[in-house]
């Protein structure tokens, strides 16, 4: 029996594509085990699944002053010991990671034991722990056709970001059942609404009075994030989160408004959903999602609406303007080959554990 180890951790999105990968691997009879944080988001996403974890001591390394500058290291140098003991304890015959810090010492301890290695880098430009890991991988995965200039090149292979089989299943009927919304009527869905959602809550909201005779609209706003006075507000639906049904309100969905996350828009690009992007402003993050949604906008999949530019009027016309060029918006979508990253990452990591038996 073949043998991997998954690590990736510290947000959902370093974990949810590792997600989407175990189904296949379990038809293909590999023995599967994940390395994470002791007490990150990892630790009960993987542990949902049955999946064998185990934890190491992680630490994050920043570009900027912090007091954690001078223990971190030595905790990054801890979790590289306790990688190398469970590398030695199960053998794997390949590593998949998906990032984060966590995952640094996992990629050095297979370095060690010339473990052959596969990283995904979602974003346009390599986090600084992929960058730091680069160097030991064999293969380096992205989800942008401009992530290529920053990688090696006889490293770097365009798969797009695996998605989660369960997501293409939805029933519309069921979404619209669920958020008991009419079948006559075009619905928004509205997602991205955890961190940073304070202005896409609010221009959404601000809205409704405009949007509600011609669409309806479901909103993922995010915990904490419901607004009671719009409770039974006929046509608008709101939640905090949204785990199973989401794919079923996917289905129901005419149109999506998202930020620009990487795992997001390629979740949202693997449904051919036309859609509208409001990226998170460079001042609240290093940029990325400017540079997602801008890659985006140039193949061709969304309209992007910066977050600075949004207002009662420029997001009711990007609305208006998507929902009417919604078929080309799919059509551009439907001949991306990106929607099919989860066949193509277990292709490499099938060609990795060929090359070392």
């Amino acid at each position: 029996m073949k043998k991997i180890i998954l690590t990736g951790g510290g947000t959902a999105g370093h974990v949810t594509p590792n997600l989407a990968l175990i189904p296949s691997l379990q038809e293909l009879d590999y023995e599967i085990h994940y390395i994470g944080s002791y007490q990150g988001i990892e630790k009960k996403l993987i542990e949902t699944t049955g999946i064998p974890y185990e934890g190491i001591s992680s630490g994050k390394l920043r570009r900027y002053f912090d007091l954690k500058n001078f223990s971190d290291p030595f905790r990054v140098v801890k979790g590289y010991g306790e990688a190398l003991r469970i590398l030695k304890k199960y053998k794997p015959d390949v590593v998949f990671s998906k990032g984060g810090f966590v995952a640094v010492p996992v990629v050095l301890a297979a370095k060690h034991y010339h473990i052959p290695t596969i990283i995904h880098e979602s974003d346009m430009t390599p986090g600084l722990a992929n960058k730091l890991c680069i160097p030991s991988a064999r293969k380096v995965c992205c989800n942008f056709p401009e992530t290529l200039a920053y990688l090696p090149q006889d490293k770097a292979v365009l798969t797009g970001s695996p998605i989660r089989a369960e997501l293409l299943l939805g029933d519309r009927l069921s979404g619209l059942q669920y958020a008991h919304l009419a079948a006559d009527k075009p619905v928004i869905l509205v997602i991205g609404g955890s961190l940073g959602s304070v202005a896409v809550n609010g221009a959404v909201r601000s809205l409704l009075p405009r949007l509600l005779p011609d669409y309806q609209v479901v909103h993922i706003c995010g915990k904490g994030n419901l607004d009671e006075h719009l409770i039974g507000t006929k046509g608008y639906v709101q939640y905090e989160y949204v785990d199973a049904p989401l794919k079923h309100l996917f289905a129901a969905s005419d149109l999506v408004v998202s930020r620009a996350g990487a795992n997001s828009i390629c979740e949202i690009l693997a449904l051919r959903k036309p859609n509208i992007l409001i990226p998170l402003s460079a001042a609240a993050s290093r940029g990325d999602q400017i540079l997602n949604a801008n890659s985006f906008a140039n193949q061709g999949f969304s309209m992007v609406l910066e977050e600075e530019s949004v207002n009662d009027d420029t997001l009711y016309q990007a609305i208006c303007r998507t929902y009417d060029n919604r078929a080309q918006f799919t059509h551009n979508m439907e001949q991306s080959h990106l929607s099919n990253a989860v066949q193509t990452i277990i292709n490499l990591i099938e060609e990795c554990t060929s090359s070392e038996s």
